[in-house]
């Protein structure tokens, strides 16, 4: 258009020749002729189309067919623009959505509704398979009509992979936590199911050996002590697998009080003397002040009868257990030493693993079912505390219950 044809832009004031320059990008100044202004956003659009890498952005004519090309989508679709400019975009879907329709139902939502957005797997050149999130724009000029389609479509498949790996982890979560919770409701109803028989096997035995069915010899009195102490072997194990059922299912309650560790001490060193006396062991209690925690007094006195009982199973004859309580770091502190044969550095928390037990071998075989030291620690977690163990091979070990000092 000629100067002087009276156009808007021609009637704008031209800037002068001496003009300061920018090398930033400025808002238009009043003095901008509006030609210049668009030519810029023109500029600056094509520069951003091009600049974007993680999107690839393209357009599309009103039939599909590809008429731009960005870098972003030659870098993850794999195309040169020389090779898929006027092509249908379909090229990008895989053959089951090509047949279904898939590419020109988008279009048609697309110039119906203004916008289409889709998660689905689209096709790179190779014909490998990604995750892509599509937008599709549809383009119209001032007169309405459909000249276009906008395309932007973001990779996605790594976003995915790990939501899939979620999922697939809580899954296996929600798996595992059902089958514990069979397993404990197994354990639970088998254990009661047991222990009725077992029952009525020790009180038939102590019927017999009262006398209540007549006179025993020394020998059938024998042969009863045995069957007596097998019942009750056996009871004991019946007993741990319930109790760890239940530690497993959070049935257990705590009863938290003042306990006095001395106290605690005095009433189940005699449950065990017996046994320690048997094989020549001295048990030795210390004479410190009394600590008093906070704690369950039944679950404590559990817990150290199950530490004392295994310092006596695994002390050699004429061995020593040492019991001693104290105040450290703002806890109450109890700690059963023994001089036994001590555990490898590497099991000091394999030992506190369900059924585990260390040192036994076919060759020197130990009584139980490996789950008290389990059960201790979960029991003194459950109560605000921990159960730990020091020890080496063959100098002894340490087992320290510390519990929130009252």
């Amino acid at each position: 258009m000629a100067a002087g044809e009276g156009s808007e832009s021609s009637a704008l004031p031209v800037p002068a020749a001496n003009h300061e320059r920018h090398d930033t990008i400025r808002t238009r100044p009043e003095s901008t002729p509006v030609g210049v202004l668009a030519d810029e956003r023109a500029g600056l659009y094509q520069l951003l189309i091009e600049t974007v890498r993680d999107y690839a952005i393209f357009l599309l004519d009103p039939a599909g067919h590809v008429i731009s090309w960005n870098p972003g989508a030659e870098r993850f679709k794999g195309y040169r623009a020389e090779e898929i400019i006027g092509r249908h975009f379909s090229a990008f879907y895989p053959m089951d959505d090509v047949v279904a329709g898939k590419p020109d139902w988008e279009l048609e939502v697309a110039a119906a509704e203004g916008r289409f957005e889709d998660e689905g797997w689209r096709l790179r050149k190779d014909g490998t398979p990604f995750w892509a999130n599509v937008v599709i724009t549809a383009l119209r000029n001032r007169a309405g009509e459909l000249v276009g389609y906008a395309k932007v479509t973001r990779d996605l498949t790594e976003r995915r992979s790990a939501e899939q790996r979620a999922i697939a982890d809580a899954r296996r979560v929600a798996i595992s936590e059902a089958a514990n919770r069979a397993k404990a409701e197994f354990l639970a109803a088998m254990s009661h199911e047991l222990r009725t028989p077992l029952n009525a096997i020790g009180g038939y035995a102590d019927l017999l050996a009262a006398g209540i069915g007549g006179p025993l010899t020394d020998q059938q009195q024998q042969y009863l002590a045995r069957i007596r102490a097998s019942q009750q072997h056996l009871l004991a194990i019946i007993n741990d697998i319930l109790n760890f059922s239940r530690v497993e299912a959070g049935q257990l309650t705590y009863d938290v009080t003042d306990v006095s560790l001395g106290e605690t001490v005095d009433a189940v060193v005699p449950m065990v003397e017996p046994q320690a006396s048997g094989k020549g062991l001295q048990i030795v209690r210390a004479e410190t002040a009394d600590v008093v925690a906070r704690a369950d007094r039944a679950r404590v006195e559990q817990i150290l009868l199950n530490l004392l009982s295994n310092a006596v199973k695994f002390t050699e004859s004429g061995g020593r257990i040492d019991i001693d309580w104290a105040v450290e770091a703002g806890c109450a502190s109890l700690r059963v030493r023994d001089t036994g044969v001590g555990i490898e550095t590497d099991k000091l928390e394999t030992i506190f693993e369900p059924f585990v037990q260390v040192g036994r071998t076919l060759s020197t075989p130990h009584e139980g079912t490996g789950l008290g030291l389990a059960i201790s620690r979960d029991l003194a977690r459950g109560m605000g505390g921990e159960l730990t163990a020091d020890s080496a091979p063959g100098q002894g070990a340490t087992f320290t219950l510390t519990l929130p000092l009252s």
